[in-house]
This record gives C-alpha cells, sequence and structure tokens, in this order.
C-alpha cells in the first residue's frame, strides 16, 4: 500500500465525490418537440435518508389483534425511494399531482409509468443508483408481484 493509500485524508468530510445525477430512459412515450425520448434524471440519495424511508415504511404485524413485530412494506419503499431519487420529473412538484388529481407522490410515478415495465424499469435503475446489490432487487422484484 502506498501511503497516500492508508491516509486518512481522503475520507474527509468534503473529500468524496458528488453522486452523479444520471439519465435513464424509463419509457419511450415521452417525448419531445422533436420527437425524442426524454430521459428521467436520477441521483443516489444519502444513507440516513434510505434509513428514513425505511423508518416511514416500516408497519406493524399483527396476529390475532395482537402487535407480533415489525416490517418494511418494500413495495411502498421502493415506490418512495424512487420519488426521492427523481430528479426529472419531480413526483412532489404540486401542479404535476394536481394535473393527474393525486397527492401522493407514489400514486403520481405509477399513474405516469402505467405500462408495468416502465415502471420496473425506474424501480431497477433506481436499485442500481442507489447501489443496491441484488439481495435487494430480489426483495422489491418480490414486493411487486
Amino acid at each position: 500500500m502506498t501511503t497516500a493509500t492508508k491516509s486518512m485524508n481522503v475520507f474527509m468530510k468534503g473529500k468524496a465525490k458528488q453522486a452523479a445525477i444520471e439519465e435513464i430512459l424509463v419509457s419511450r412515450r415521452f417525448e419531445d418537440e422533436e420527437g425524442n425520448p426524454i430521459p428521467f434524471k436520477l441521483k443516489a440519495v444519502d444513507t440516513k435518508r434510505i434509513e428514513e424511508l425505511q423508518d416511514e415504511c416500516t408497519v406493524p404485524q399483527f396476529k390475532k389483534g395482537k402487535k407480533v413485530g415489525e416490517e418494511v412494506d418494500w413495495k411502498r419503499f421502493a415506490c418512495r425511494l424512487a420519488v426521492e431519487t427523481t430528479v426529472y420529473p419531480d413526483f412532489r412538484d404540486q401542479e404535476l399531482l394536481g394535473s393527474y388529481g393525486l397527492v401522493d407522490p407514489c400514486d403520481l410515478v405509477k399513474e405516469i409509468l402505467n405500462v408495468g415495465g416502465e415502471y420496473a424499469e425506474l424501480i431497477q435503475a433506481v436499485q442500481r443508483v442507489n447501489g443496491f446489490d441484488t439481495d435487494f432487487e430480489e426483495l422489491v422484484e418480490e414486493a411487486k408481484n
């Protein structure tokens, strides 16, 4: 190992590269004025926010009226993560939500990407952009079915 590799300087605050915005073609149904498909823009969400989303998507489990534990609603989590990761279009935009008569950004994602393969494409891209491995992808895939 070189001295530079052992140095802690590379891990100091502000030294990490910022997550880049990636353009992903999720659907060919949305086109610009020239007829070119419009890519979605995705950016990785930080770990703290991902944990908050997991907490927000955790629901109590009951058996015979008694709480027996908690479980993450993976379908909801996958959609919430997609909303957080997608920079463009902005699924939280009030005008966009209003044009569909919706309030929940997750409902909007599913309304805009109402062809099943499009939604699956977005979820897969979101997982990849956020650095999740196959195990998580399998959980989300299982949740979608």
